[in-house]
């Protein structure tokens, strides 16, 4: 198994808050948390931006700073978690998360169109999501993999990479099927190569996990026990 040092497997970590009770607090908590870890980033949902109002204050109306270059990327979802939203509600949803400061966002696909046959469609609802936030924001598919196919999962990381996203991601975390494996990963990579990063998410739970993800392919990890994670890596 590959050896991956505390601070780099820092690097490949959205470190995560999604539950539907967050607070503000918690919220502020997990990006302070996420500086200190060195994670790549934080990903919480939309309407937690911008964080603290004013990265860290509580104060809505304190001065807003931007965070210096190794600070947490901030990462947000859109049509969180079941994808069946309208493309146009998706598209204003990830407008209004850039606004409020998210680097990048991680949006939900309808898988429902996939598995009747419709990839076409998948591409279109990625692609108006694209239009409203285009480069720099970093956009994410979520495709659900586990619910998937081997053959969907397929289709919907070619949708994905024709509709112009940068990273395709196995799951929410919010469905029953369940979340990352190391075959959808593995399968994920080889359909998109080189060309899009792939994020695993949901599961990834242990240093083990984390490390046969990335030896899978993953360039990035989801995570809500980061700092445990971390914590079992060798620091050197």
């Amino acid at each position: 198994m590959t050896k991956l040092t505390r601070d780099a497997l820092a690097k490949y970590i959205d470190h995560t808050l999604l539950a539907t009770d967050a607070t503000n607090e918690q919220v502020l908590d997990l990006y302070r948390e996420a500086a200190e870890l060195g994670t790549f980033s934080i990903c919480v949902s939309p309407n937690m931006l911008p964080v603290g109002g004013a990265w860290g204050s509580l104060d809505p109306d304190a001065e807003q700073a931007e965070p210096g270059e190794d600070a947490p990327k901030i990462a947000t979802v859109i049509g969180f978690p079941s994808g069946k939203h309208h493309s146009n509600l998706k598209a204003v949803e990830a407008a209004r998360a850039v606004t409020d400061g998210a680097h990048e966002l991680d949006m939900v696909i309808d898988i429902g169109m996939l598995k009747a046959g419709h990839p076409e469609l998948v591409e279109q609802d990625i692609a108006t999501v694209r239009r409203a936030a285009p480069a720099p924001t970093l956009l994410k598919v979520i495709i659900e993999s586990a619910a998937l196919t081997d053959a969907e999962i397929v289709q919907a990381c070619e949708a994905a990479e024709r509709a112009g996203a940068d990273y395709v991601k196995t799951s929410t975390g919010f469905h029953p099927a369940g979340g990352a494996s190391v075959e959808a990963v593995r399968l994920m990579r080889e359909t998109v190569g080189d060309r899009l990063g792939v994020k695993a998410s949901g599961g990834v739970r242990t240093y083990d996990d984390a490390v046969r993800m990335i030896e899978a392919g993953a360039s990035r990890l989801g995570m809500s026990a980061s700092a445990a994670v971390l914590a079992d890596a060798p620091a050197e």
